[in-house]
């Protein structure tokens, strides 16, 4: 049987890389750190909140870049606050935003809300312009429970659209074959995952790189300019701002990968591949 790598036209000994900026929309700082991490930067995707308070000013900038949906369903910051876009009374918490825990969303969540909301930011998202290229979850709150995996995986088919999955660390824990049931049912996914430790220097991050076995390996950070709003925001700053440095700076993550004899693409990729 074909390797992904194969199936993307590849060899089977190619070692491929998605870049992905998460959390495109979280606020001004985020979508500015992201559209550069796009277009001079290291990434090659993006991931939007549409729930967030500036997801519809990163739609104003798009421009046509890799970015796909970050199925959102928790507010996490305790003072900055965002909810559902359609009447679902079951994933709001007690302060009239998503529920800051992923258990709370666990516990209380109603399965037709949960299904309708999500389909609805992605319904928005490509209302809004955007030419959606994949889907993932906030905080892994869709990957981790398999009720929810199951309105997570329906998604992904009915829009054709590929899925990230949990790095293998969580995949062991999960106790449901979330990759199997994926895999069974047509979906397309990368074949595994890859964290890097914070503070990361580019020598360390070719090390990082240059030990990637063959195949489609995923990468996931969250960059963002300093700024005085990001700041107050959340405690994370200075990683978001690392993030942004390993992406943008000189050199950038995609240099590093290919002088680490890695190619980097993006899920639009595999997104043709879903959509055959």
């Amino acid at each position: 049987m074909a390797t992904l790598s194969e199936r993307l036209g590849y060899g089977a000994d190619a070692r491929l890389l998605i870049v992905n900026a998460d959390e495109l929309g979280y606020c001004h700082a985020a979508n500015v750190g992201v559209y550069e991490a796009l277009r001079s930067g290291g990434a090659s995707s993006a991931s939007l909140m549409v729930p967030c308070p500036w997801s519809r000013e990163a739609a104003a900038r798009y421009r046509g870049e890799d970015v796909g949906v970050h199925l959102t369903l928790n507010a996490e910051q305790e003072l900055y606050r965002w909810g559902p876009i359609t009447h679902a009374p079951s994933l709001l918490g007690g302060d009239g935003g998503f529920p800051a825990t992923v258990e709370d969303v666990w516990d209380h969540a109603d399965l037709d809300e949960t299904r309708r909301e999500c389909r609805v930011q992605v319904e928005r998202a490509i209302l809004w312009g955007f030419d959606v290229s994949h889907l993932d979850a906030h905080l892994t709150t869709l990957q981790l429970r398999p009720e929810f995996f199951d309105i997570y995986l329906e998604l992904a088919l009915d829009f054709a659209l590929p899925l990230r999955l949990v790095a293998e660390p969580l995949a062991a824990l999960l106790g449901f074959p979330a990759a199997e049931l994926a895999r069974s049912a047509g979906a397309v996914f990368s074949d595994r995952s890859v964290t890097l430790p914070h503070p990361t220097s580019p020598s360390e991050l070719e090390s990082v790189l240059r030990g990637l076995e063959a195949g489609v390996t995923e990468l996931s950070l969250r960059p963002a300019v300093d700024s005085p709003e990001l700041r107050s925001l959340t405690p994370d700053w200075a990683t978001r701002v690392a993030d942004h440095k390993l992406l943008c700076g000189t050199p950038n993550l995609r240099q590093v990968a290919e002088k680490a004899g890695v190619r980097v693409i993006g899920f639009r990729a595999l997104r043709d591949l879903a959509r055959t």
